[in-house]
């Protein structure tokens, strides 16, 4: 007997790690410590600890958003990135990083113009775009540098 093939998702709530059937991911799984939804279609802020976290324990590919406050293109750029967020809810983690709350994980990936835009897998960077989209380009190149989920 085989197992069906489960996914590693860090909860957007309480970053409890979570093992999920891949056949499941569309039944909106909860996290099993707080209940939160696992898969909740927006993105999740996130400090020094959860980035590293997320991105070290997620199989789904991780989307970040470096951002600030004070930047107006990532304000006007944070609608499009909730929305995809909400789209691709079971084909990616989505996570804000405020780099001027968390300049130590902004630093460790070299961000030097905001926003910038990563696609990471399991602690790996696989794409970078620094500037924000309008939502139908930040779509084709989320479809361009999203890979399929590991284990699935």
């Amino acid at each position: 007997m085989t197992t069906a093939p489960k996914l590693q998702m860090v909860c957007p709530q309480c970053q409890a790690i979570n093992r999920v059937p891949v056949a499941r991911l569309g039944d909106r799984p909860a996290c099993g410590k707080c209940h939160h939804a696992l898969a909740a279609g927006e993105p999740v802020a996130v400090d020094d600890q959860g980035f590293q976290r997320f991105v070290a324990n997620s199989d789904l590919p991780v989307v970040v958003d470096f951002w600030a406050p004070w930047c107006g293109p990532c304000r006007q750029f944070a609608p499009v990135f909730s929305q995809a967020a909400a789209q691709a809810a079971t084909r990616a983690v989505f996570i804000k990083l405020d780099t001027e709350a968390c300049p130590t994980t902004a630093a460790q990936f070299q961000i030097r113009s905001i926003p910038t835009l990563m696609v990471m897998q399991r602690g790996r960077e696989l794409a970078r775009l620094s500037g924000a989209l309008p939502p139908a380009q930040f779509q084709q190149w989320l479809e361009q540098n999203l890979p399929g989920p590991e284990g699935a």
